[in-house]
């Protein structure tokens, strides 16, 4: 097992930097929710039960924060967990544990939302897709967009073969019919696990178009940030740079995307068990 944790911390440094288990207290995982929590464990390992993968924190086994039974359905992202509550050090930081944080949404699913919810947010975004609007002014800006935005747009178009056009107005571009079919295909072909982590990228990058460009590998992580922040980034060239404030936003922002791209390929189909969940029970 040691050498599976030493890949997988390697691969967290992206998003942060025999008896019986005893269940941990649901009301001390409660009580973490409101803020950081002092470490109280030595060591978080993983164990398999029943085609799940659960981890222990040393030998009592983690609830999520309505007390369900924290569970996931591959091992690759049990490991990767696993390795986000190793590298805690004197204080758990759950706002930089965004696997957790996303399973954790599986499994209770809090706001009660369905799979249509889900699908139907992440479709909004299509006709608020960042690349597809474009300012005009000033002309230099207008050529980054053209250079940067429109390679990924028209690779859209073709992998996807459906029609999609950018815009100047403030009104949303029109989403012909085909392609809004084609791309709720696309969505709703991801398992419940998968959706969550998907829509958690769209929206930080606040673009369905971005998202799916690093899905389908199309993209890196750090360039699809990069293009979500064409804005900023042009700004920050002219006008400068505040302190090391937009370092710091951007490498958080590529830490949530880093982690829905690893939590949506570890939660495929092909990498994930499948399993029932609270978003299959609900209409």
């Amino acid at each position: 097992m040691a050498a599976p944790m030493n890949t997988c911390k390697h691969l967290i440094g992206t998003l942060t930097r025999i008896r019986k288990p005893k269940p941990i207290n649901v009301c001390f995982i409660r009580k973490y929710k409101t803020g950081e929590l002092k470490k109280f464990y030595k060591n978080a390992s993983i164990v398999q039960n029943q085609g799940w993968f659960e981890v222990n924190l040393d030998q009592r086994k983690l609830r999520t924060p309505t007390g369900n039974l924290f569970q996931v359905p591959s091992e690759p992202l049990a490991l990767a967990i696993a390795t986000e509550w190793n590298s805690q050090k004197e204080t758990i930081k759950r706002q930089a544990m965004h696997l957790t944080t996303l399973s954790n949404t599986v499994l209770d699913n809090p706001m009660q939302r369905s799979r249509g919810d889900i699908v139907r947010g992440v479709l909004h975004f299509l006709e608020t897709d960042t690349i597809l609007y474009r300012s005009t002014e000033p002309q230099e800006f207008l050529e980054l967009q053209k250079q940067e935005w429109d390679p990924v747009l028209k690779w859209f178009r073709s992998s996807y073969q459906v029609e999609l056009d950018s815009t100047t107005s403030l009104m949303p571009p029109e989403i012909p019919e085909k392609t809004e079919e084609v791309i709720t295909r696309r969505v709703n072909s991801l398992n419940d696990w998968a959706l969550v982590g998907f829509q958690y990228g769209v929206e930080n990058l606040k673009s369905i178009i971005l998202m799916l460009a690093i899905t389908d590998k199309r993209l890196t992580v750090e360039k699809a940030v990069q293009l979500a922040r064409l804005e900023t980034l042009y700004q920050t060239k002219i006008w400068g740079n505040v302190q090391w404030h937009h370092d710091v936003d951007i490498y958080q922002l590529q830490s949530r995307v880093a982690a829905a791209a690893l939590f949506v390929h570890w939660c495929s189909n092909d990498m994930a068990t499948t399993h029932k969940t609270t978003y299959s029970n609900q209409t």
